[in-house]
């Protein structure tokens, strides 16, 4: 009556596939100042500072974020100040952001009243497949 049911064969719970693993944005803390270069492969939430280079999945800076250097991301939004070049497939400054520096992207959003001082920069993607021309000539 009370018996365990017989998976044989079944992962157990506490052991996930890596398709439920679920990752969880790392978080800087406002008042809490980093010096030195950042990286990792899942997101990033800064309220804090840093000063260095970031290389992250995706990345908020939030309105009391600073950074002071290279930012490289596959999507950032920004809410607080980045002085530095900004190299993201998306990239998304909010009304509050204030940007020092280039920004190389492939989609650029910016909200009225964000501060973006700098190139932007599109990132073009190679043609897969780009057909060859040719030239005929009638007599």
């Amino acid at each position: 009556m009370f018996s365990k049911p017989q998976n044989k064969g079944a992962a157990a719970p506490s052991d996930p596939s890596p398709a439920r693993k679920l990752t969880v944005a790392s978080l800087v803390a406002e008042g809490v100042r980093l010096q030195g270069d950042l990286a990792t492969e899942g997101d990033l939430h800064l309220d804090g500072s840093v000063e260095g280079d970031i290389r992250v999945n995706h990345m908020t800076v939030g309105e009391a974020g600073v950074v002071i250097g290279t930012i490289l991301a596959d999507s950032i939004e920004v809410r607080g100040r980045v002085t530095g070049t900004i190299c993201a497939r998306q990239v998304r400054l909010w009304a509050t952001a204030h940007v020092d520096g280039d920004i190389s992207h492939t989609e650029l959003a910016i909200e009225a009243g964000a501060h973006f001082e700098g190139r932007s920069l599109a990132l073009v993607r190679p043609a897969e497949e780009t057909p060859a021309l040719s030239v005929v000539a009638a007599e």
